[in-house]
């Protein structure tokens, strides 16, 4: 049975192409699962409650977590109820079908607002802030950007960077990216609510 951490970090404001992902625990070099397979699961009941994948990401080792990133599509956020509800339909998902032989902690979020930037969509809605990317291959000498995001041209990512002007990215060639926390971008995201951001944890 997992150990559930249900975590809402809204109140602080994959149609994903390459090749298949997994998890693995460095230290041990043991693979805990697949990302692709956990994602494929995962989707079409974050869908079903009328959220958005964000992410789906599975770390640690011994004592792993799976760690489930949705959004309402309406404020790009949830509320600790929305990660509630998803947590209790993933978790009797997760018992049922049993992706992942370890024992480990299922944390459900928002993305907040320095959020990852996971979907090819992403890049195009956040057109205009600061984000880090990192690529897997080297573009223009570089495998780290710190630039303001462009938006697409197909299915390729468009960066303005303070030194190299414009910088072209392919999709499958991006390792990681998120956006950098600003007063710009903070202004452009609308809290849920003045509360703070709250954490509940449950064990089943």
């Amino acid at each position: 049975m997992a150990f559930i951490l249900l975590t809402s970090v809204s109140l602080l404001g994959r149609s994903r192409k390459g090749p298949a992902r997994s998890a693995v625990d460095a230290r041990k070099g043991k693979k805990l699962a697949d990302i692709d397979v956990l994602t494929q699961l995962i989707e079409p009941e974050a869908k079903a409650l009328g959220f958005d994948l964000v992410r789906v990401k599975i770390f640690g080792g011994e004592d792993a977590t799976l760690q489930v990133m949705a959004e309402r599509p309406d404020t790009r956020q949830l509320t600790i109820d929305d990660c509630a509800a998803l947590s209790r339909r993933l978790s009797d998902m997760l018992d049922e079908k049993d992706p992942i032989e370890s024992a480990y902690r299922l944390e459900v979020s928002s993305p907040g607002i320095d959020r990852p930037l996971t979907r090819l969509k992403d890049f195009a809605d956040w057109a205009g802030h600061e984000a880090r990317v990192n690529v897997a291959e080297a573009v223009q000498g570089r495998k780290q950007f710190k630039a303001v995001l462009a938006g697409l041209d197909g299915d390729t990512i468009l960066l303005d960077d303070l030194k190299l002007g414009r910088v072209e990215i392919g999709f499958d060639n991006l390792h990681s990216a998120k956006l950098i926390l600003t007063d710009a971008l903070i202004s452009a995201t609308m809290p849920l609510s003045s509360d703070g951001a709250d954490e509940i944890e449950t064990e089943g």
